[in-house]
C-alpha cells in the first residue's frame, strides 16, 4: 500500500480506540443512572445527543478534511474525544454529561472522514477495498470490545472506564501527531460531476431500502441503549453480566457477517435475507419480555445481534448493485438514515422505559414488523439487480 503499512495500522488503531470509547458507556450506564438519579428518557437523550452532534458536524468536517488536512483532523478529533471522555468521567450534573456526549459526537465526525480520506490517499485502486474492509473491522471490534472493557473496568470504579478511554485517546493523539505524515493527495474525482438531488431519496428504487435502513438503525439503537437498563432493573444484572452478554453477542454477530453473509446473500438474495432477518429480529425482541433465565437472555440477544448484523451489509450490497454512478449519493443517504434512527431510537426507547420496562421492546417489535411487511412487498417486486428472489430455494 505505497509502502505505508504502518500508517494504515496506526489509522486502524485510532478508529478502534474511538469506537471502543463509544461502547464503554453501555454496561456502566445503569450504575450511573442510579448514582445520579437519571431517568430512562435522560439516558436516551445522552445517546441521541452524540448521534445528533455527529450528524450535524459531518458535512463540515468532510470539507475541512480537504482544506485543513487529514492528519490535523485526526489529531484534533482524538484530542476532542479524550476531552469528552474526561468530561464524562468527572461530570456530576446533566449539562456536563450532555456536553461530553456532544463533544464526543463532533470528535467522531472529525475522525471518520479524515481516516477514510487518509486510507484512500495511501492505497491504490487494487488494494483500497481490502484496506476499507480492515477499517470496518476495526470499527466493529471497537464496538465489541468497548462494552466488555467498560464492564470489567467498572469493577474498579464507575468512572474508571472513562478515565481509561481519555488517557488512551490522548496517547493516540500524541502518537499520531509524532508518527503520522500528511499523505499525498490523490485527485481522482470528477470536478464538475453532477450530484444527484435530495429528491432522489424518494425514487422507488431507493426509498424502501432507505426506510429499511432506518428501521434497522432505529431498532438496534433502541435495543442497545435500553438493554442494559432493562436487565439491570428487571433481573439485577451487574455491569460484568451485561458486558459478557453484549460482548459475546457482538463477537458472534461479527463472525456471522464474515462466515454467513456471503453464502446467505448468494443463496437467498439480499431482499429475502433482509425480510427474514427482520421477521426473526421482531420475534426475538418480543421474546426479551418473557425470557428470564440468564442463558436464555444470552441466546436471544446473540441471535438478535446476528439478525441485525446481517441486514446492514445486505442493504448496503443491494444499494451498490442498483446505484450505478450514484454510489456516493446512496452511501451518504445510507449514513443519514442510519443517523436518524440512532437519534430517535434511544429517545423513544427511554421515554417508554420510564412508563414500563417492557414497552421499548414492544414498540421495537411493532417497528420491525412494519419493516418486515414493507420488505415483503419490496421482495415481491422485480428489479434490475441479480437478486435471485424469484428463483426457488
Amino acid at each position: 500500500m505505497k509502502k505505508t503499512p504502518f500508517a494504515l495500522w496506526l489509522l486502524l488503531a485510532n478508529l478502534l480506540i474511538a469506537f471502543l470509547g463509544i461502547g464503554l458507556i453501555i454496561p456502566v450506564m445503569p450504575t450511573l443512572m442510579n448514582e445520579l438519579h437519571l431517568t430512562g428518557k435522560v439516558v436516551g437523550y445522552l445517546v441521541a445527543f452524540f448521534a445528533i452532534a455527529q450528524l450535524i458536524a459531518s458535512p463540515l468536517s468532510g470539507r475541512w478534511v480537504d482544506s485543513i488536512g487529514r492528519k490535523k483532523m485526526i489529531v484534533m478529533g482524538l484530542l476532542m474525544f479524550s476531552f469528552s471522555e474526561l468530561l464524562f468521567a468527572v461530570g456530576q450534573t446533566l449539562p456536563v454529561l450532555y456536553a461530553s456526549r456532544i463533544v464526543g459526537g463532533v470528535s467522531a465526525a472529525f475522525i471518520m472522514p479524515a481516516v477514510t480520506a487518509f486510507i484512500a490517499d495511501i492505497t491504490t485502486t487494487e488494494n483500497r477495498a481490502k484496506a476499507l474492509g480492515y477499517m470496518s473491522a476495526a470499527i466493529s471490534t471497537g464496538f465489541i470490545l468497548g462494552p466488555g472493557i467498560g464492564g470489567f473496568l467498572a469493577g474498579l470504579g464507575t468512572r474508571v472506564p472513562f478515565f481509561f478511554a481519555a488517557g488512551l485517546a490522548l496517547f493516540a493523539a500524541i502518537f499520531s501527531l509524532v508518527m503520522l505524515r500528511e499523505p499525498e493527495r490523490q485527485h481522482v474525482e470528477t470536478v464538475n460531476a453532477k450530484k444527484p438531488g435530495f429528491k432522489r431519496v424518494f425514487a422507488p428504487m431507493y426509498l424502501i431500502v432507505f426506510i429499511v435502513i432506518f428501521v434497522l438503525s432505529f431498532g438496534l439503537a433502541s435495543f442497545e441503549s435500553i438493554f442494559s437498563l432493562f436487565v439491570d432493573h428487571k433481573f439485577g444484572f451487574t455491569p460484568t453480566d451485561i458486558a459478557i452478554i453484549i460482548t459475546g453477542s457482538g463477537i458472534v454477530g461479527a463472525i456471522a457477517q464474515v462466515v454467513l453473509f456471503d453464502w446467505l446473500a448468494k443463496r437467498m438474495g439480499e431482499k429475502r435475507l433482509i425480510f427474514w432477518c427482520l421477521v426473526l429480529s421482531a420475534v426475538l425482541v418480543a421474546a426479551m419480555t418473557v425470557v428470564s433465565h440468564y442463558f436464555a437472555i444470552l441466546a436471544v440477544t446473540i441471535v438478535v445481534f446476528v439478525g441485525f448484523d446481517l441486514i446492514r451489509p445486505a442493504a448496503t450490497s443491494y444499494l451498490s448493485k442498483i446505484a450505478g454512478n450514484e454510489q456516493g449519493f446512496v452511501g451518504g443517504m445510507n449514513s443519514m438514515f442510519t443517523s436518524i434512527g440512532n437519534v430517535f431510537g434511544p429517545i423513544l426507547g427511554g421515554m417508554m422505559f420510564d412508563i414500563d420496562l417492557d414497552y421499548p421492546f414492544y414498540f421495537a417489535t411493532f417497528v420491525l414488523i412494519g419493516g418486515a411487511a414493507l420488505a415483503f412487498v419490496w421482495m415481491r417486486r422485480k428489479d434490475v439487480t441479480n437478486d435471485p428472489i424469484h428463483q426457488p430455494l
